[in-house]
């Protein structure tokens, strides 16, 4: 049988709020479109953003979004997109489409958009294309309380300073953020860093391009050369979609195993990163921050090939529930993480309808709500036993799962069933707890490609889960097949 013992009584380290991290690039309509729609649209907006988008993300907590990218942020220069919208000038976008921006969306409305969100600014500067200087002055525009740049900021009508933390020197410098080696980004990052000083309340969280996926040789320069002028190492690694079909809803149980493998690989790249860096910060002090990663599949037939706008199936649900299982397990290293990206592109959370009023939550939504009461909550020590999921010759786990304990004492288990054809039975030992009421929600539908629209919204969606039993002091759980199952024990 599967097992899972929960140590209710022991843990040592905390689930960061900010492993729930989203991320959103000016990339297709992610921004324009999916945020953004202007003040004199007939959608409901505040000051332009989108009402539906904010009250969709809030009800998911997102504790910090990174902007303006990506390989977009590396060509952007901020001060394109300050002042009067009418007097901003326009940019290509050359990574995403050649399309003309109009900058109208720049550091004040994301600025805004994050208050409306109530979560942090994850902000990536400029060390491709951009010059330290123009990278010292963001930060002193956003955080100075004093000074040119303050003043400057006032004459755009913000008063008082915004408090910043997080904050990126650079995006994929190994590729399209300059084509660098390692040692000699290395260099340029120490060189930026210097001159991206702390303000006030606003003492910055300094984050390095790191590897993509499986390059340690780039985490080795990096932390040997820049480790101690960084607090967080980043990590970019998406999965695909599948041998024979990269289409986000036509496939078959094989690309559905394909996959999920795929997903799973991130706790190779998470355990081997973590041992580098651990030669080199064995306190732990610089956090890794996987901040992008998802599912890549093909774009929608019809669709802008350089938009990236993609369905989401219950399968991008797995992807999002195990792969959050791995970076929960190592909440000791890993401090943060950002999702591609939060509205129309890539796993979004949210899409909305082209040239209408429409909006959708995705399966991808729903995991990150059901895993909600993770958030900073303390990670429980649990050993999972558990059969194969094979599929031909090859085989993954058949189970992932995360156990927390909120402030309150309350516990939380998120158990995912990969399977896509098979039910699960999983019998749960509670350890220095007693448990006297379960209830939950279960995800999951009738086909392994399952996805909602705009007709139909609410096809994949969280329904609430009793097939639970009590066997003497354990809980035996009935999983069914291609699910994600969240209980709360009290």
């Amino acid at each position: 049988m599967n097992t899972l013992t929960i140590n209710a009584d022991l843990g040592r380290h905390r689930i960061s709020r900010h492993i729930y991290g989203h991320f959103s690039e000016h990339l297709g309509r992610c921004v324009y479109g999916g945020y953004w729609v202007g003040e004199d649209s007939p959608i409901p907006n505040t000051r332009g953003i989108r009402n539906d988008v904010v009250d969709a993300l809030r009800q998911l907590a997102v504790p910090n979004l990174r902007w303006p990218g990506g390989c977009f942020a590396d060509e952007y220069h901020w001060t394109d997109g300050i002042g009067p919208r009418a007097g901003r000038p326009t940019m290509v976008n050359t990574h995403w489409g050649g399309v003309t921006e109009n900058n109208h969306f720049g550091t004040h409305e994301f600025m805004d958009l994050c208050e409306q969100l109530d979560c942090e600014a994850y902000i990536c500067g400029n060390v491709g294309s951009g010059s330290v200087r123009e990278m010292q002055q963001w930060v002193e525009y956003l955080a100075a309380a004093d000074g040119p740049m303050a003043v400057l900021r006032r004459q755009n009508g913000r008063a008082e300073p915004w408090r910043l933390r997080m904050w990126g020197v650079g995006n994929e410098n190994w590729g399209c953020g300059g084509n660098m080696r390692p040692e000699y980004y290395a260099d340029e990052y120490r060189r930026y860093a210097t001159y991206c000083r702390s303000f006030g309340d606003s003492q910055l969280y300094k984050v390095a391009c790191g590897a993509c996926g499986a390059d340690y040789r780039w985490t080795e320069v990096l932390m040997r050369d820049a480790g101690r002028a960084m607090q967080g190492l980043a990590l970019h690694y998406y999965c695909g979609s599948g041998r024979h079909s990269r289409a986000a809803t036509e496939f078959g149980v094989e690309d559905w195993f394909f996959q999920l493998k795929n997903a799973l690989a991130m706790e190779e790249l998470v355990v081997r990163h973590a041992a580098i860096m651990d030669q080199y910060d064995p306190e732990r002090r610089v956090g890794m921050l996987v901040d992008e990663w998802g599912a890549w599949h093909a774009v929608e037939p019809g669709t802008h090939p350089g938009f990236l706008y993609q369905q989401n199936s219950l399968r991008d649900a797995l992807v999002a529930s195990v792969t959050l299982d791995i970076f929960n397990r190592h909440c000791d290293r890993v401090h943060g993480a950002n999702i591609a990206q939060t509205v129309n592109v890539l796993q979004a959370m949210v899409l909305t309808e082209e040239g209408g009023e429409r909006l959708l939550l995705t399966p991808t939504y729903h995991v990150f709500a059901m895993y909600r009461p993770h958030h900073d909550a303390l990670l429980l020590p649990a050993h999972l036993s558990h059969d194969e999921y094979a599929c031909g010759d090859e085989a993954i786990p058949s189970l992932s799962a995360t156990a927390s304990r909120s402030d309150s004492g309350r516990m939380h288990l998120t158990v995912s069933n990969l399977d896509a054809e098979k039910a699960r039975t999983l019998r749960c030992v509670v350890r220095g707890a007693t448990v006297q009421r379960v209830q939950g929600t279960v995800l999951t539908a009738g086909a392994i490609a399952a996805h909602n629209t705009f007709d139909e919204p609410s096809r994949v969606a969280p329904v609430p889960f009793d097939a639970v039993r009590r066997q003497g002091e354990c809980l035996d759980l009935e999983l069914p097949a291609r699910s994600v199952v969240a209980l709360q024990l009290d």
